[in-house]
């Protein structure tokens, strides 16, 4: 079971990026990099980021279902790494995970806006997290709603949300689905689009794939 954030922060033991000197940032950061991801989905893509096997004295990697709207989700991350900070146990990266959905276009606006503001890095997917999963298999320009994903994925993935062996089922199309995505990132770039929630379909999800894939090749610290 992962602990949520609140119960990590009184979590007794030693860890490797603990300080013993209030203030003091650990040395090799690279080597202990401690990241918090925030997701609004307790499924999908909670399970999908928990199935990166990343080595926990390297990094503990909590992504946290809180079944919010997007920017009350970043507001949450917000309160997290300030705890954090105060707790002296600061967050290398913090990450928000959200997807477009049905959320009024204020607070999808405003979620950008508040992770700018406060550094937090956001994994977005423009109209669905599954739109990351259908990249795996297919280049996709073409805008259509969250209810027409699972209809464009069933060719090559039985999905489920509730599946929680969706991560190695497409993991070895990981490297299309990266490609893909940055083709799509060109794509709106070209278009002059900057704003994302004009952009349909778009996604970052693949930076903080690229990211954690980095955790990984580090490997085991034994």
């Amino acid at each position: 079971m992962w602990a949520t954030c609140k119960e990590f922060w009184i979590m007794p033991g030693n860890k490797p990026w603990e300080l013993k000197t209030p203030g003091r940032r650990p040395a090799d950061t690279r080597e202990r990099r401690r990241v918090l991801i925030v997701c609004e989905d307790s499924k999908s893509a909670c399970d999908y980021f928990k199935s990166f096997k990343i080595d926990s004295k390297r990094a503990e990697v909590f992504p946290v279902g809180m079944g919010m709207n997007t920017d009350g989700l970043v507001e949450e991350a917000i309160k997290f790494k300030g705890i954090a900070v105060k707790e002296c146990q600061p967050y290398n990266e913090v990450w928000c995970v959200f997807d477009r959905d049905s959320f009024p276009l204020g607070n999808y606006i405003r979620a950008f806006e508040l992770a700018r503001a406060n550094d937090i890095k956001v994994a977005w997917a423009n109209e669905a997290f599954e739109l990351w999963y259908l990249l795996h298999f297919n280049y996709h320009v073409a805008g259509i709603s969250r209810k027409q994903y699972k209809a464009k994925l069933k060719p090559n993935l039985e999905y489920d949300k509730a599946d929680k062996t969706i991560y190695d089922q497409v993991k070895p199309f990981q490297a299309t689905a990266l490609k893909f995505a940055r083709k799509l990132e060109r794509h709106w770039r070209d278009m002059g689009e900057k704003f994302p929630e004009r952009q349909n379909p778009s996604t970052s999800v693949h930076k903080l794939v690229e990211f954690l894939n980095e955790l990984v090749e580090l490997g085991s610290t034994d």
